[in-house]
């Protein structure tokens, strides 16, 4: 199953396909879409951006990394519906 992703408010030209793309962040770095990261596995937080619209689900269960209401760590998640985000 694909979803549509908009960052920014522009809508990223492919989908994003989990049979693909292990995690947002890697989706992000194929479509050269720039985001800050370090650890790639939630330990740090700096991936850190804002969800605006739309469900994504962790694929290792709930991050370590402090994320505020609103907030995913696209390193190590996935969408599960069509989302928006802000960076």
């Amino acid at each position: 199953m694909t979803h549509k992703v908009t960052v920014n408010g522009k809508l990223v030209e492919q989908d994003f396909d989990k049979l693909i793309f292990r995690t947002a962040l890697e989706y992000f770095e194929y479509y050269d879409i720039e985001i800050h990261y370090h650890c790639r596995d939630g330990f740090c937080g700096a991936c850190r951006v804002t969800l605006d619209k739309g469900q994504i689900e962790y694929i290792n269960g709930e991050p370590l990394a402090y994320i505020r209401e609103g907030e995913i760590l696209p390193c190590c998640c996935i969408p599960k519906t069509d989302i928006e985000i802000t960076t």
